[in-house]
């Protein structure tokens, strides 16, 4: 029995049974003698059955409606993969009654945020998935959440003061961990490097600043605080002439600044400037495949990317989702998303995977 699936069928025949018999154990309804209910459940416990959840699922005919808040692709192109990973997650499991309705919020205006987190909860969805990026705003909604016992999952910000039934995305402190450690190697000793954050709100940004905590912690925890000077900088927006006036001013304070780790999917902003000013002794470290950054990477000019697999991000949601309210399993409350490395050497793998 061990490579076989075990039927109901089978089941009834060792017991000596109707299959009737069997799915009114099963399900715990109508009258069944104790002792047959008894003999019926020990032979479950040997042929080890388990029951077929897509069936049941396919025969119930239940639909579920999944409301999902994500950032606007267009104000920000990082957030176009975690929306495709949740529409390609959507296509799946339409077969299984399985709808999502995306609630799309400018993730620079804190307004707009308010007004589709109150829009998918008055939908009454089945359950939320969402890309928290306002901290404090946040938090009204996951109490309303909880009264209204609509489960929701988060990706890619991992917030600690909730109870979401998962988190998938990256392990943040680990994150900015690597990203010192990467940028470490071939550093000059002494030397200066930067934690930029390019364009945010840090304050309500809770997975930037873990990074950030990640980044420094290294410095501390190699002993070399007093050989690296680690200074950090919130950058305006890249539009704005305050931008490069900023990178000036840090060029001018820190003068043997030799490496610079952007927290964000932006590096291809820094990379610009370094580009534009032939700066080529400034190792730079960044996140997600942007074009962009793609063609910095190419380049040179970027030395290395972490793949945060934003489209996994949005496809893996959907599916916590749906394996709780669907299939009925238990969900692991973190799925913690690999910490990839990539270089131009290594850089077509990850596009051909796309």
């Amino acid at each position: 029995m061990h490579n076989k699936i075990v039927r109901i069928k089978d089941i009834a025949e060792k017991a000596q049974v109707s299959k009737g018999t069997v799915d009114r154990v099963l399900h715990n309804r109508g009258r069944v003698a104790e002792d047959v209910r008894q003999k019926i459940l020990r032979i479950i416990e040997e042929m080890n059955y388990e029951p077929n959840l897509i069936a049941r699922t396919l025969k119930s005919n239940r639909n579920f409606y999944l409301a999902a808040l994500i950032p606007d692709p267009l104000i920000d192109p990082y957030w176009e993969a975690p929306k495709s990973g949740i529409e390609k997650a959507e296509k799946e499991l339409k077969q299984y009654g399985i709808a999502v309705k995306p609630f799309i919020f400018n993730p620079y205006n804190i307004d707009s945020f308010l007004k589709k987190a109150a829009e998918a909860t008055q939908s009454a969805p089945d359950g939320i998935i969402l890309a928290p990026v306002f901290y404090r705003e946040v938090l009204p909604f996951f109490e309303q959440w909880t009264q209204k016992e609509i489960p929701y999952v988060l990706f890619n910000t991992q917030i600690q003061d909730s109870t979401p039934l998962s988190y998938i995305g990256q392990d943040s402190y680990q994150s900015g961990f690597l990203a010192a450690k990467m940028l470490h190697y071939g550093l000059p000793d002494p030397c200066t490097v930067l934690v930029a954050h390019i364009n945010e709100d840090i304050p309500n940004s809770a997975h930037l600043i873990t990074k950030e905590k990640g980044f420094t912690d290294y410095f501390l925890q190699e002993n070399l605080k007093n050989r690296y000077t680690v200074a950090r900088q919130e950058l305006s927006n890249p539009n704005s002439l305050a931008f490069t006036e900023q990178l000036a001013q840090l060029r001018k304070e820190h003068p043997n600044l030799k490496g610079i780790y952007v927290t964000n999917s932006k590096a291809y902003e820094i990379a610009f400037y370094l580009e534009k000013h032939r700066l080529t002794n400034i190792k730079l470290i960044g996140y997600d495949l942007l074009p962009k950054n793609i063609q910095y990477l190419e380049d040179g000019v970027i030395n290395f990317i972490i793949n945060q697999n934003p489209k996994g991000q949005g496809y893996w949601s959907i599916y916590q989702l749906s394996d709780f309210l669907v299939f009925k399993k238990d969900i692991n409350p973190i799925k913690y998303l690999p910490l990839d490395i990539i270089t131009k050497e290594n850089l077509s793998y990850y596009i051909d995977a796309e």
